[in-house]
């Protein structure tokens, strides 16, 4: 397999979710023109990222799984041959979820993920957080990619991207919705840098509440050849969007990527999980314990 194209479909969302299903697959479309493989929407993009605090006005934005918000995007992807990554506010008991699905070419479900870390110091704390974090193969046309997938504020914990990686991720899929500055694109560089993946980030454009573009592809390739037998550091990002709405494709060279990671240090070449119990311990101790904080 040469490439791996990713369409980051960075958007201003609508007010409706029907608004939203129609100016998704308008922008699906120009995607497909566009020769990608996978088109990947902004984080929640079923409603915009609007939540509301009251439990039951929450659950009355919610979408099915099923529902023909969802379906719409399913089929699309079977019409298209093109992989969609449809992001939504999931119908769930006991609260909805932030949610992603990514349809394969020929419309069938490949992974659905659920954010885990939610914001909870913040209106996620309505949400039902995911249990865990999950890899799938999509077929392509030009052959098959293991994708993984995190969202937003799933990107400031590395044990993220580390748990994708381990479960053989080489593509991570990262739906957004906040302000990408300097620190937060700092942490998607290391967590490709750190693990040898590849990681596209789409996010809403400009314009959009808290938002401001700047959606992002990192390859993973901290080091490459300049000259015959001279390697030198290189900057893993492939591209970096502006603040205007637009689809930003993203080529990811899988040949490369996946020789690199047979060859160098990072990802789980020399990892020493045994010493490293104290990641796995449950007790908070401060400066770190926060009220809000939830299990």
């Amino acid at each position: 397999m040469n490439e791996f194209r990713a369409a980051l479909l960075q958007m201003v969302a609508e007010p409706t979710e029907e608004a939203n299903r129609k100016k998704g697959m308008e922008y699906c479309r120009r995607a497909k023109a566009m020769g990608a493989d996978l088109a990947l929407f902004p984080e929640m993009w079923s409603t915009g990222y609007t939540m509301d605090w009251k439990p039951e006005a929450m659950k009355a934005l919610a979408t099915a799984a099923d529902g023909p918000f969802v379906r719409a995007f399913q089929d699309l992807a079977r019409e298209l041959e093109m992989a969609i990554g449809i992001t939504y506010l999931e119908q769930y008991e006991p609260a909805p979820r932030n949610t992603l699905t990514v349809f394969d070419r020929f419309g069938s479900p490949v992974l659905t993920y659920a954010k885990v870390h939610t914001c909870d110091f913040d209106i996620e704390s309505r949400l039902t957080p995911g249990d865990d974090f999950y890899t799938a193969d999509l077929d392509t046309a030009e052959g098959p990619v293991k994708i993984g997938a995190m969202i937003c504020f799933d990107r400031e914990f590395p044990e993220s991207a580390r748990i994708l990686m381990l479960k053989g991720a080489e593509i991570i899929l990262v739906p957004n919705a906040c302000p990408m500055e300097l620190n937060r694109l700092t942490q998607l560089r290391a967590r490709a840098y750190e693990n040898m993946v590849g990681i596209a980030t789409a996010n809403y454009a400009y314009g959009q509440p808290d938002c401001n573009g700047h959606s992002t592809a990192f390859d993973g390739m901290a080091y490459g050849e300049i000259r015959p037998g001279v390697v030198e550091s290189r900057d893993t990002l492939i591209l970096e969007a502006g603040e205007n709405e637009g689809i930003y494709l993203a080529t990811f060279p899988m040949d490369k990527i996946r020789t690199y990671r047979k060859n160098e240090v990072h990802g789980n070449a020399y990892r020493h999980p045994a010493k490293y119990r104290a990641l796995i311990e449950e007790t908070i101790r401060e400066p770190f314990v926060r009220p809000d904080y939830r299990p």
